[in-house]
């Protein structure tokens, strides 16, 4: 991303820091997840929303239905519908009829998909401990434990 198309260069001093802070956070999310995209098209010819769903499955051996896979993946059902078909086609995962309920499906990893998905999860690892190499163990950890207590925050009843 260039720095002119970057929301966080329009900012000016007399701009509140917590604005400074967030936009900073969510410029640093983008460039990384860009370069995730970015690495993950050109090595695997994947996209990021199939590598979420299949890592979603490979956390859940006993597999899925489509209504958990798009609630924690934060899409609709449709998207899921449309990644769901592609991996199928291409037999990493596999649909099977709930017994309890005929209309549902749970989807799980296949042989094939989990060992594809394992090889990807551990080039995506590399890829992520390259990106924050820029920072010693101790600034990672220092990062790591003021986003926790953001996130605590967060969670709170916080809510308007």
């Amino acid at each position: 991303m260039a720095d002119e198309m970057d929301f966080e260069t329009r900012l000016s001093d007399d701009d509140h820091q917590a604005l400074k802070l967030w936009l900073r956070l969510l410029s640093c999310t983008t460039r990384v997840e860009d370069q995730i995209r970015q690495r993950l098209r050109a090595d695997f010819g994947t996209t990021l929303p199939r590598f979420d769903l299949l890592a979603q499955l490979e956390r859940h051996p006993d597999g899925l239905t489509m209504r958990e896979l798009s609630k924690r993946l934060m899409v609709t059902g449709g998207n899921v519908t449309g990644i769901t078909d592609q991996l199928e086609a291409e037999g990493l995962v596999l649909r099977e009829t709930r017994a309890d309920d005929r209309r549902s499906f749970i989807v799980k990893l296949t042989p094939q998909g989990r060992r594809q998905f394992k090889r990807m999860a551990a080039t995506h690892e590399g890829w992520i401990v390259e990106l924050f190499a820029g920072w010693t163990p101790t600034q990672k950890t220092q990062v790591h434990e003021l986003l926790a207590q953001l996130k605590t925050h967060l969670s709170k009843d916080n809510a308007p």
